[in-house]
């Protein structure tokens, strides 16, 4: 009983959370803001490649410096939301299995780990290259 309410429930969600989506032309997507919006997101990134390029002395070394930092960036929330889903698999969906539980921790510990290395490698790569190289 309490499933067929559960899908008629998501059922009459899905129903009104439906929209019309209309098509538009290239020539209305080549006009609009996003166009413009994501060629300024082009030219600010490149222009961040070039900063790098020229505070590390060389091209590989720039870019190298731009992915570490971008993956810095980003590790964050990915990691915490990774966090989050090993907790949810130890704490509440491991009160009944001791191997749920085995592999909430496993997931804590992973995330955790990746979080840390991200957030670490690009310290050491600016050490290694700024005041190891010749």
């Amino acid at each position: 009983m309490l499933k067929k309410v559960i899908v008629l429930t998501m059922i009459l969600l899905m129903i009104i959370g439906m929209s019309t989506v209309y098509a538009t032309t290239g020539e209305e997507v080549l006009n609009s803001d996003q166009a413009a919006e994501i060629v300024s997101m082009k030219e600010s990134s490149k222009a961040k490649v070039q900063d790098y390029i020229e505070k590390y002395g060389s091209t590989p070394y720039g870019v190298a410096a731009y992915i570490l930092n971008i993956l810095r960036i980003y590790s964050i929330p990915c990691c915490f939301i990774g966090i989050a889903v090993g907790s949810i698999y130890q704490y509440v969906l491991g009160i009944r299995k001791l191997d749920t539980r085995d592999k909430g921790f496993a997931l804590i510990v992973t995330f955790v780990t990746i979080l840390l290395i991200c957030q670490v490698l690009p310290l050491i790569f600016a050490i290694v290259v700024n005041f190891w190289r010749g």
